[in-house]
């Protein structure tokens, strides 16, 4: 009981956060024509509020489901270096172990890097209830935008423009935060590339990949950069 009690008090600062843009998705899901059930699917098993939110218009646009799930992994890509610090960890939980990792989002990530365990709370069920609370409210919010999008009768025209909000807000803090403007740039670069070449129902797939392959290419130089800028 005190696990559990500690477990919701961790959590209440990513609370409105997640509700929001879980909300958000569920709804853009229903302007899509997808019904409830898909947004539970995807608040269980995808459990990505970044690429959730990107793959709606990816999936409105008709893109193969290996490329949504290629992005997927490179979007979520950072998970694997940030979870090697807690692999020992969770292996410790027995059955326990897949769940935790899967559940390892980032802000489930900084919750347990910032816990300070009381006397009276075993740490191995605090961790898992933290997880599984996060997960559920995710899921919550996801079909609770759902069943708005699909029951509510008003017009939602215009809902989708959250994930260009929400990406935005991801790219200001960015180019204000990061030592290294090359992503930023890159991705800008592109996407006005084959938006003038493809038109605005066609560059999205292409800019994203180009990006990444760039990206990746400058991989060692903007590491590089960035250690110098630390130094």
């Amino acid at each position: 009981m005190e696990e559990r009690r500690f477990a919701l008090k961790r959590i209440v600062p990513i609370t409105f956060a997640y509700l929001f843009v879980g909300i958000a998705f569920g709804v853009m899901m229903s302007e899509a024509g997808y019904s409830p059930i898909w947004s539970l699917f995807a608040g269980i098993f995808i459990y990505a509020g970044s690429m959730q939110i990107v793959m709606v218009p990816l999936l409105v646009a008709g893109a193969p489901l290996y490329i949504i799930g290629i992005m997927t992994f490179l979007i979520n890509a950072r998970h694997l270096f940030y979870g090697i610090g807690f692999v020992e960890k969770f292996r410790k939980m027995g059955k326990k172990y897949p769940y935790m990792v899967l559940t390892l989002t980032d802000e489930v990530y900084s919750i347990l890097c910032l816990n300070d365990y009381p006397d009276d709370v075993n740490e191995q069920k605090t961790d898992f209830y933290i997880a599984l609370f996060c997960h559920l409210l995710w899921i919550f919010s996801c079909i609770l935008g759902a069943l708005i999008g699909e029951f509510i009768p008003f017009d939602m025209k215009g809902i989708e423009f959250s994930a260009t909000a929400f990406f935005l807000v991801v790219c200001v803090n960015q180019w204000e935060t990061y030592k290294t403007k090359i992503p930023a740039i890159t991705g800008l670069m592109c996407a006005v590339v084959f938006l003038i070449i493809l038109g605005p129902e066609k560059f999205l797939l292409p800019a994203l990949s180009v990006s990444l392959f760039i990206l990746i290419l400058l991989k060692n130089k903007i590491n590089l950069f960035i250690q110098k800028e630390g130094a």
